[in-house]
């Protein structure tokens, strides 16, 4: 095989199948079938230190694949021979599973770059991310992916509330539950997304037999009402309104000794809530994806008007997760990030980009009161395992635990490989509860 520093010569062998691949893909023609594309656009891969480079130029309805130069195209996705060696593994490991991952948020690797126009590569991101699964399924075969049983039957419940909390004021919410466990737990949705996220795990029979569990929208998300506070695209989120909004529902629906499990930016709101746990009454947390603090350079693609969000977010977020994961999971994800209000996603942002600060507090977290136990997922580059780990040696009795297979949306993507950690989990934050109530009922004897 040629080497990886000239690319298209190492995909030599495979791209006649490429080509075949991107006339036949059912996803790319939807993605690229608009009249509103009125004239080629091309943009290019390539291999650092070399300017060879497969061209793909796109046009309504259709995508071919040529070798040339960087100077034709509008913009270029390189990478450093190595890293495409990765990317191009039967099964790629984190963060190799999607050239957002390679190019990275807190995983920084020197040699990949985004070469010419930034706002065409924003604007083309989900036609040049199908076009690198295909050169990849060209090159190695699809990635086998996990099977998922298709459901026969529901078990959720939907219902509206009416809640105030700072921040959002008054607004009209919508909530789910199910299960007829003994054990109250709810589920926080990650950001610019909604609860749909947690049907996978509420459905569950193993979760509910042992749970009752709620899951909510944030105001303006998936199907609750926007808050009277902001006028459209001027959406934030902050700690005061994130804890206040979970006391409020909690308070609302008279929930006692609850456990709160969330994701990403809902997994620092886990952390914020074990640190105010007594505002929302929570006897513990289960942070997915979560840290004490992130300091990220911030896209505004999110939110610019030169930019279609519906494509843009579903994209950024869609690396995120495990290559093995069942592909009608991961479409359900790009679904719910393609399907929010403008500025919702980039608010919800303000508090994962640095709006949640706990470095000088998560040590005094009282985890005999409210147990943490933090689950990450491999494939997460954006909170990385590493980052989870960290934080969890600062709090003292907190336990954190890596799962395999599973990325940034671990309940969402793969909800029978995720369901086990979380039991895991609910079943610890039970232990320490139990026996710190004896200890105190063994001390007032």
């Amino acid at each position: 095989m040629a080497s990886w520093s000239d690319l298209p010569a190492a995909l030599k062998g495979s791209l006649e199948k490429f080509s075949e691949l991107l006339q036949s893909d059912a996803q790319l023609k939807a993605f690229t079938t608009s009249n509103a594309i009125d004239k080629p656009a091309t943009f290019g891969i390539k291999a650092s230190g070399s300017d060879n480079t497969i061209l793909i130029e796109v046009n309504n309805g259709s995508a071919t694949a040529k070798t040339g130069s960087t100077k034709d195209a509008l913009f270029t996705l390189s990478a450093l021979p190595e890293q495409w060696e990765q990317y191009f593994k039967e099964v790629p490991v984190a963060p190799y599973q999607s050239y957002w991952g390679m190019l990275g948020v807190n995983i920084k690797q020197k040699g990949i770059e985004v070469q010419g126009d930034d706002r065409s590569f924003a604007q083309w991101t989900h036609v040049w991310r199908r076009v690198l699964e295909l050169a990849h399924d060209a090159h190695c075969g699809p990635i086998k992916e996990d099977e998922q049983p298709e459901p026969e039957k529901d078990f959720i419940t939907g219902k509206y509330v009416y809640l105030d909390a700072p921040g959002w004021g008054r607004t009209k919410v919508y909530y789910e539950y199910s299960g007829e466990g003994k054990q109250p737990i709810v589920f926080l949705h990650t950001a610019g997304s909604d609860s749909r996220q947690y049907h996978g795990v509420m459905n569950d029979s193993r979760m509910r037999s042992r749970c009752t569990m709620y899951a909510f929208d944030l105001p303006g998300h998936g199907r609750s009402f926007p808050s009277k506070q902001y006028f459209p695209g001027a959406h934030t989120n902050t700690e005061d309104s994130y804890v206040g909004i979970i006391a409020a529902f909690v308070k609302a629906l008279g929930i006692r000794r609850v456990i709160i499990c969330g994701a990403s930016v809902t997994g620092q709101a886990c952390l914020a809530v074990a640190i105010r746990h007594k505002e929302v009454g929570a006897i513990g947390t289960i942070p997915l994806q979560g840290s004490e603090s992130l300091n990220m350079e911030r896209t505004w693609h999110d939110r610019s008007p030169y930019v279609n969000q519906a494509l843009f977010n579903p994209e950024w977020v869609y690396g995120m997760m495990s290559p093995t994961a069942p592909l009608v999971n991961k479409q359900l994800i790009w679904h719910l990030y393609s399907a929010q209000a403008y500025g919702i996603f980039h608010g919800d942002l303000d508090f994962y980009f640095g709006g949640f600060d706990g470095r000088s507090r998560i040590a005094n977290i009282d985890t005999n009161a409210c147990p943490v136990f933090m689950l990450t997922g491999e494939y997460d580059w954006s909170n990385t395992p590493e980052m989870s780990q960290k934080t969890a040696d600062k709090i003292p009795g907190a336990k954190h635990k890596v799962m395999p297979d599973l990325g940034h949306f671990p309940a969402t993507e793969n909800p029978q490989k995720f369901v086990p950690h979380l039991i895991e989990a609910i079943e610890h934050i039970q232990k320490v509860r139990s026996d710190n109530l004896s200890t105190m009922r063994l001390g007032s004897d």
